[in-house]
C-alpha cells in the first residue's frame, strides 16, 4: 500500500474533466460504472475512491472500510461480462493509499481503442453507454452508439458497395473535371487511359459487387461524385453549407447550400468552390520559380488541408452536416463526428485514421490532403509562422461534432499568458448569479441578430462596462460571437453548426 498522496498529481485530469472522487463509504458507489464507461468511451480518466469534494473545490478523505473486500467487489464485477461488457483494466490501474488514518483507491481508466467502443454495462448497449463532458457523465444518444458500432471496423462507412444504384447515376460533370485535375497534375499517370468505370473502380469509387457480379458505385463514389438528390437516398443527414459572414448588418453575404438545387451539390463540387471563395481574400506573396509565377503558399496548401480534413472525417449519417463559415477574422470549418484519434492526437499528428478513407485517397490523388496524418500539425505551424492566433480544436457532444478556428488575427505580444489566464477563468466553474445573467442574454438573443452590449443592460440589470466582461466569458466559452473592433463591437448567439 502506497503512503504518499496528494490529490494534485492528478491535476493533469482536471483538463476535460477526467477526475472523479467518491466517498465509497458503504461500498462501491452504482454511479461508478457509469463514470468507467463515460472514461473509456472519451479520453479516460481516474476515479478516486474515500475522498469528498467540498463546495468551494476542496477535498477530504472519508475514507474506505475493508479495502481488500471493496477490491474483491470491484474485480468481480469488472470482469462480469453482464455488468460490463469489457475489462480494460490490469492489476496495476488500481492502487490504494494511506492519507493520515485513512485509506483510499485510485482507479485508472484507459480510453477504450476505437474498435473496442461502445464500452456500456448493465448488459444494455443503448441505455448503458455513457461520455463525458464538462457536467459529468451522460447517457449516449442511439445515434452516437450507432456512431461508434459504426467506427469498429477497418473498413470505413464510404467503402460500402450501393449494390441498387446503377453507374449511370454518377455526376460525369464532376467526374470529368476531377479526370482534367488529376490528368494535370500527374501527367501520364498509369489511370489516365482508363474509361470512366474503370477509372473510378481504380480509385475506390466504384466496385464489383457479390450480389450481382456488375460495377456499382461505392458510397465514397456516391458522396465525391452523385448528385444531392441520389446522395441523400444513401445519406439522409447529408448536409454541406459555406456561409460568408463578413457584415454584421446582413445576415450572409454569401451562402453555397449542397441542397439548392443550382448545382450538383456533391463533395467534390464543394470542395472546389468553397476552396475558391476562402482564398479570396488571401494575401499572396509575389514569387518567381523556373521564370513562372508562383502564386501557392504554405497559407494555401494549410486551406486546402483543413477544407479536405473536414470533408474526410465528417460523419454523413451525423446531424447537422458540413458547416464552414467565413468570418472577417477568421474561418470555422465543422463537420459532424467526434475525432477518432482524439483531440489530442489530431493536434500532435503522426497518426491517421480518416473515417472515409476512400474519401480520402480520392483527395489524395489530386495531391489534396495528408495521408501521413502530418496535416492538422501542418496547419498550426503555418498559422505559427504567419504570426496569427493559435487555431482552436473543439469537440461538441449531443450532437457529435468537430470543429476547427482558423483565425486570421495576429497574435498581440506579451498577451499570451493573459490569453491562458482568460481559457482558465472560462474552465472555472462560474457562480449561479452569473450563469443566470448569461442565460438571460442567450434567451433574449434571436438566432442569427447581432446585438450591442448596451441592450443587454435593462435586461440584466447591470451597468454596460460589467455586460461587456459577461459577453467577453461568453465568448471565450463558446456561447456567442462577437464582430467588430473594441468600440463598434457587437455579438450574436452561436448559432449550433
Amino acid at each position: 500500500m502506497e503512503k504518499d498522496f496528494n490529490l494534485s498529481q492528478f491535476d493533469e485530469y482536471r483538463e476535460g474533466n477526467r477526475r472523479e472522487v467518491k466517498k465509497a463509504n458503504g461500498g462501491l458507489p452504482i454511479s461508478l460504472w457509469d463514470t468507467y464507461s463515460a472514461f473509456a468511451n472519451c479520453y479516460g480518466g481516474v476515479i478516486i475512491l474515500g475522498i469528498k469534494e467540498e463546495k468551494d473545490g476542496s477535498w477530504k478523505t472519508t475514507g474506505l472500510k475493508n479495502v481488500s473486500k471493496l477490491r474483491k467487489e470491484f474485480w468481480d464485477t469488472i470482469n462480469n461480462t453482464k455488468k460490463v461488457n469489457i475489462n480494460l483494466l490490469s492489476e496495476d490501474d488500481v492502487e490504494t493509499y494511506e492519507v493520515g488514518e485513512d485509506v483510499i483507491m485510485v482507479i485508472y481508466v484507459p480510453m477504450a481503442k476505437r474498435e473496442q467502443k461502445p464500452v456500456y454495462i448493465n448488459n444494455d448497449i443503448f441505455n448503458g453507454t455513457f461520455r463525458r463532458n464538462f457536467e459529468g457523465d451522460y447517457h449516449c444518444t442511439r445515434l452516437q452508439v450507432k456512431t461508434m458500432l459504426r467506427d469498429q471496423t477497418e473498413r470505413t462507412v464510404d467503402m460500402e458497395v450501393l449494390d441498387k444504384v446503377h453507374m449511370e447515376d454518377l455526376n460525369y460533370d464532376t467526374i470529368h473535371g476531377y479526370r482534367n485535375s488529376h490528368r494535370t497534375l500527374k501527367e501520364g499517370h498509369p489511370f489516365e487511359r482508363l474509361s470512366d468505370h474503370e477509372y473510378l473502380r481504380s480509385i475506390g469509387a466504384a466496385a464489383i459487387s457479390d450480389e450481382d457480379g456488375q460495377l456499382h458505385p461505392t458510397a465514397a463514389g456516391m458522396l465525391m461524385f452523385g448528385d444531392e438528390y441520389n446522395i441523400v437516398r444513401h445519406f439522409p443527414e447529408y448536409f454541406l453549407d459555406y456561409r460568408e459572414e463578413l457584415d454584421p448588418t446582413t445576415r450572409w453575404s454569401d451562402r453555397l447550400q449542397s441542397s439548392s438545387g443550382e448545382w450538383s451539390g456533391n463533395v467534390c463540387d464543394f470542395y472546389f468552390r468553397v476552396y475558391n471563395k476562402i482564398i479570396k481574400d488571401i494575401k499572396v506573396p509575389f514569387k518567381m520559380s523556373g521564370g513562372e509565377r508562383v502564386d501557392d503558399t504554405p497559407v494555401h496548401k494549410a486551406l486546402r488541408e483543413a477544407l479536405a480534413n473536414c470533408l474526410i472525417n465528417a460523419d454523413y449519417h451525423g446531424l447537422r452536416g458540413v458547416v464552414i463559415r467565413k468570418e472577417p477574422d477568421k474561418l470555422v470549418l465543422a463537420n459532424p463526428g467526434y475525432v477518432r484519434t482524439g483531440k489530442k492526437q489530431m493536434r500532435l499528428g503522426g497518426e491517421s485514421d480518416p473515417r472515409n478513407k476512400a474519401l480520402m485517397k480520392m483527395f489524395n490523388l489530386i495531391n489534396i490532403g495528408e495521408r501521413a496524418g502530418s496535416g492538422v500539425p501542418n496547419i498550426f505551424n503555418v498559422w505559427a509562422d504567419e504570426g496569427w492566433e493559435e487555431p482552436v480544436i473543439e469537440e461538441r457532444f449531443d450532437p457529435d461534432r468537430t470543429v476547427l478556428s482558423l483565425p486570421f488575427v495576429k497574435k498581440v505580444a506579451g498577451k499570451s499568458g493573459e490569453k491562458k489566464a482568460a481559457n482558465k477563468s472560462g474552465e472555472k466553474k462560474v457562480t449561479k448569479k452569473t450563469q443566470e445573467k448569461y442565460e438571460a442574454i442567450l434567451d433574449a438573443m434571436q438566432t442569427d441578430k447581432w446585438y450591442k452590449a448596451s441592450e443587454f443592460e435593462s435586461i440584466v440589470g447591470v451597468k454596460e462596462s460589467r455586460i461587456k466582461v459577461l459577453l467577453k466569458d461568453m465568448t471565450e466559452q463558446g456561447m456567442i460571437e462577437s464582430i467588430g473592433s473594441t468600440k463598434g463591437k457587437m455579438y450574436k448567439k452561436v448559432e449550433t453548426i
